[in-house]
C-alpha cells in the first residue's frame, strides 16, 4: 500500500473518531440540562431519556439549541453565577450540531451513560406542613394560559419561621411555573371569594407581605441558606399563583407545596423593590426605554432577584453601580419572554455595600414586528396588571448585615420611593402601592403640614423639605 493511500486511511480514521456519540457525548448533556422536564408525566411534549427518544428528534435539538430557545435559561453570562443554570456552552452546542450532522450515531453501548433518577417524594425531606389547593382546577384542552391565583389559609397560631419551601406540581403537564406569596390583609380572600381562587395575569392582585418561594420546571427545593428564615406571621393566607398552559385535551390539577419550619433568622430578611410606574408606550415604537433605580441604606447581601415585564418587554438589565462608580452586572436577559420568567437565586450572596445604587434599564418592543404583542394592530400600552398592560420592575431578595437594624432599612427604602414619586410631580394621596398603609397615612398628615401654599401638592422646595424632615426623624 503507498504512502497516500495510508495517509488517506488515516484521515479516514481521524474523521470517524471526531463524530459525537449518543452514549458518550450528547447524553450527558441531555441528562444534565433537559430530563427534569424531557421525560415521562413532565411539562415537556417528549421525553429525552433514551437514544430512540432522540434519535427521531436529532435535528430539531439541534435547531433549538442553537438558537439558545433550548434549554429555558433566559439570564446572560455574568460575573454571578445562578443556581440552576441550565445554560448550553458553545462547545456542547457544536456538539449537538455535530452528532446531528453525522446521523445521530448512538454509539457504543461500553460508553451508555445511565439516565437520572428522580425521587418521588420530598426531594429535601418530608416537610413539616404540607398545604394543597382546595379543589380540584381544570384546565380547558386549548385557548390562551390562564393565570390563577388560590388562596390557602395556613391556620397559624403564632407567627412562625420557614426554613425550605418545596413544591409539587398536581399535574406537570400543564402547569408551566408557580409563585408563593403571602398576605396577611386578606384582601386575597375577598378576590377569591367563595370560590378560593381568582384570575391574577400579573401579580396577585395586592401587595404580599413576602413571597416564600417559586418554582418552574428544572427548579429545585428553595432551603434557606445557614442563619437565615422567612419570618410568617399569625393570620397569613397563602397566594399560589399558577401559570396554566393547555396541552391539547381537558386536564385538572390540584397542586401542593411543603414547608419547613426552623428557628428565627440570624439576620433580618428585606425586598426591594426597583419600579417604574410610569410606563406610557406608543404604538409603533420598538425601543421603549424605562430605566430607574433605588439606593440602598444599609449593607446587604443580596441573595437572588426576579425581574418582571409583560408581553412587550423585549430587553432587560439590571445593574449596581457602587459608591466609588463601579458597575456590576447583577442580571442581564437579552430575549425576555414573558412565559419563561423566573427567580434567580446566586450561588453565592452579592454583598452590596451601604449607597450602592441598583438600576434597572429595560427595553420594550410595542410594534407589529414583535411576535408576542397581545395587540394587532399596536395600541398604547400603559402602566398596569393587566395581559395588555406593562410593567417594569426587578425585587431583589437581601439579608442584612447581623445585628442591622431592619425598621431602620425598610423605612430608608421608604424614603427612596417617596422622594422619586413626588419628584414625579404626584401626591403622597396617590403614592404606589409598595408603601405600607401605616406609612402611608404618616406621610399623607406629613403633606399637609409642609404644602405651604396649601394647593394640594408639593413644589420642588416644599418636596426637599419633607424629605429631609424625614431623614433627620430615621436617624
Amino acid at each position: 500500500m503507498g504512502w497516500r493511500a495510508i495517509l488517506s486511511l488515516s484521515a479516514c480514521a481521524v474523521t470517524v473518531s471526531a463524530v459525537p456519540t449518543f452514549n458518550k457525548d450528547i447524553a450527558p448533556i441531555l441528562y444534565e440540562n433537559c430530563a427534569t422536564c424531557h421525560r415521562p408525566g413532565q411539562v415537556a411534549p417528549f421525553s429525552l431519556l433514551s437514544y430512540e427518544d432522540a434519535v427521531k428528534r436529532a435535528q430539531l435539538i439541534a435547531s433549538v439549541t442553537a438558537s439558545r430557545y433550548m434549554p429555558p435559561w433566559k439570564a446572560e453570562p455574568g460575573p454571578f453565577h445562578f443556581l440552576n443554570e441550565r445554560r448550553l456552552t458553545e462547545e456542547q452546542i457544536g456538539l449537538i450540531h455535530d452528532w446531528a450532522e453525522q446521523g445521530a450515531p448512538e454509539g457504543d453501548a461500553a460508553d451508555k451513560t445511565t439516565p437520572p433518577s428522580f425521587p418521588e417524594g420530598w426531594e429535601a425531606g418530608d416537610p413539616d406542613r404540607i398545604f394543597t389547593m382546595p379543589s380540584k382546577f381544570t384546565v380547558p384542552a386549548d385557548g390562551p394560559d390562564q393565570f390563577r391565583c388560590f388562596v390557602i389559609p395556613m391556620n397559624l397560631d403564632r407567627d412562625t419561621f420557614v426554613k425550605a419551601f418545596e413544591f409539587h406540581p398536581g399535574n406537570r403537564r400543564v402547569v408551566h411555573h408557580a409563585v408563593l406569596f403571602m398576605d396577611t390583609g386578606g384582601v386575597s380572600r375577598k378576590l377569591a371569594g367563595e370560590s378560593g381562587s381568582y384570575s391574577c395575569f400579573a401579580g396577585p392582585g395586592f401587595v404580599p407581605l413576602g413571597i416564600l418561594g417559586g418554582w418552574a420546571p428544572g427548579s429545585s427545593p428553595e432551603v434557606q441558606r445557614e442563619g437565615l428564615s422567612i419570618p410568617v406571621r399569625k393570620g397569613t393566607a397563602l397566594v399560589l399563583q399558577l401559570h396554566y398552559h393547555p396541552d391539547g385535551k381537558p386536564e385538572t390539577d390540584q397542586s401542593s407545596m411543603g414547608l419547613t419550619f426552623g428557628g428565627p433568622p440570624k439576620t433580618g430578611l428585606g425586598l426591594v423593590w426597583v419600579n417604574s410606574r410610569g410606563i406610557n408606550i406608543a404604538p409603533g415604537d420598538s425601543h421603549y426605554l424605562v430605566k430607574t433605580g433605588v439606593t440602598l441604606p444599609q449593607d446587604v447581601e443580596v441573595l437572588g432577584l426576579t425581574p418582571h415585564a409583560h408581553y412587550l418587554g423585549k430587553d432587560m438589565k439590571v445593574d449596581a453601580v457602587l459608591p466609588d462608580g463601579t458597575v456590576e452586572s447583577l442580571i442581564r436577559i437579552k430575549d425576555w419572554d414573558f412565559n419563561w420568567q423566573g427567580q434567580y437565586r446566586y450561588a453565592e450572596p452579592v454583598k452590596l455595600p451601604k449607597g450602592t445604587r441598583v438600576e434597572l434599564e429595560y427595553r420594550y418592543d410595542n410594534s407589529s414586528d414583535n411576535p408576542r404583542n397581545p395587540a394587532n394592530p399596536p395600541v398604547r400600552v400603559r402602566f398596569g396588571e393587566q395581559t395588555t398592560d406593562e410593567m417594569g420592575l426587578v425585587f431583589l431578595a437581601v439579608a442584612l448585615a447581623p445585628g442591622a437594624n431592619y425598621k431602620a432599612f425598610q423605612q430608608g427604602l421608604i424614603l427612596e420611593y417617596v422622594d422619586k414619586f413626588l419628584e414625579q410631580g404626584e401626591n403622597i394621596a396617590d403614592i404606589p402601592p409598595e408603601i405600607p398603609p401605616a406609612e402611608r397615612a404618616g406621610l399623607l398628615m406629613a403633606e399637609t403640614l409642609f404644602d405651604k401654599d396649601h394647593d394640594g401638592k408639593l413644589d420642588a422646595e416644599e418636596r426637599k423639605a419633607l424629605i429631609d424632615f424625614l431623614r433627620a426623624r430615621m436617624r
